[in-house]
């Protein structure tokens, strides 16, 4: 595609952290030789566990943070040339963010936010109604910031991204930390905003899967600060159609060692995880003959299962394919 179509382009980006803690000296690598595309229009996603990478690249691509090495633009504009001529087109939001005056009103917060872009208060108000109702907040809008709950603080917050009307807009980990209501809440408006403005462009960090097979044109799988995969949920998926995935849902495994499952012929990969009710085995198979010796081996150590199924494959499956771990462990110590 042409320059033109180019919302965010990096070239061989890096950055590299100075470690001087108390016995301990040396270099702590973030990011790693990243080339990265989003096109403009696009809902691109960046995937990847705590301490991946995804946040230092928010924080270059948003001129907070200097890149060690290799180059970045947003909207065409260089981000080390002229950080000046990007702030002004873009918007950032942080999940957990606590940002606002708590003896304010949600509506008054969102004023004085529009004004630092210099936003028409009519606009700004027609805005800040339209940005509230679709955040299920209308109800709050004279309620000030210290009488709210952090969840509704931080839909108040993601609803400052929007208020600008930004040409790109990054979203690092929106809904981090809110509760299924509204996340919901947060992922309608994303989509909503993005079909009400052709042209304008999301990158959302995140590392709920789930999310990203929902809302994201394209995605990036990020871990040890370098990018593994980039391509459409769809396209990365049909990656796995070879692997025969179960999901085996047991009671207590009395001794017997996941090691010892990944050990049998045909078994690539078991992803073991407790649950309320007892254990939840992900297999990861060559082929549906291998599930055989796996069930024997389960039954040898008198294992009670409780369910069977095989699933198609998803995001969350990918990367596991590619890391060798989930989301929730393993997740090493590079800068986030």
């Amino acid at each position: 595609m042409d320059r033109q179509d180019w919302a965010i382009r990096t070239e061989r980006l890096r950055r590299v952290y100075k470690v001087r803690e108390p016995g301990r000296k040396g270099e702590l690598v973030a990011l790693d030789d990243v080339n990265l595309t989003v096109y403009r229009g696009e809902l691109f996603g960046l995937l990847g566990p705590n301490g991946a990478g995804k946040t230092t690249l928010i924080k270059i691509l948003t001129t907070l943070l200097a890149p060690t090495s290799g180059r970045a633009w947003v909207l065409g504009i260089d981000v080390m040339e002229a950080p000046h001529r990007i702030r002004p087109r873009i918007n950032m939001v942080s999940g957990g963010e606590t940002s606002g005056y708590g003896l304010l009103t949600v509506r008054e917060n969102l004023w004085m936010f529009a004004q630092f872009y210099g936003i028409p208060s009519p606009v700004a108000h027609r805005r800040i109604r339209s940005l509230l109702e679709q955040m299920n907040m209308l109800d709050r809008m004279h309620t000030k910031l210290s009488d709210l709950s952090t969840g509704l603080r931080q839909k108040m917050n993601i609803a400052r991204g929007f208020l600008t009307d930004p040409e790109v807009l990054f979203l690092d980990e929106p809904t981090l930390g809110l509760d299924v209501a509204a996340a919901r809440d947060v992922r309608r408006m994303i989509r909503t905003w993005m079909a009400a403005h052709p042209g304008r462009t999301v990158l959302l960090t995140t590392h709920y899967m789930h999310e990203a097979e929902e809302l994201c044109d394209r995605v990036a799988i990020i871990h040890g600060g370098r990018i593994l995969a980039c391509d459409t949920p769809t396209n990365l998926k049909r990656r796995l159609q070879r692997e025969a995935i179960f999901q085996i849902r047991t009671g207590p495994m009395n001794g017997l060692n996941p090691q010892t499952l990944e050990r049998l012929p045909g078994v690539r990969r078991i992803l073991y995880r407790v649950t309320p009710t007892g254990v939840r085995l992900d297999c990861y198979l060559e082929d549906e003959a291998a599930l055989g010796p796996l069930i024997s081996t389960l039954t040898e150590h008198r294992v009670r299962l409780e369910a069977l199924e095989k699933r198609e494959p998803t995001l969350e499956d990918v990367f596991v394919h590619m890391v060798g771990h989930g989301l929730d462990e393993g997740e090493g110590t590079h800068a986030g």
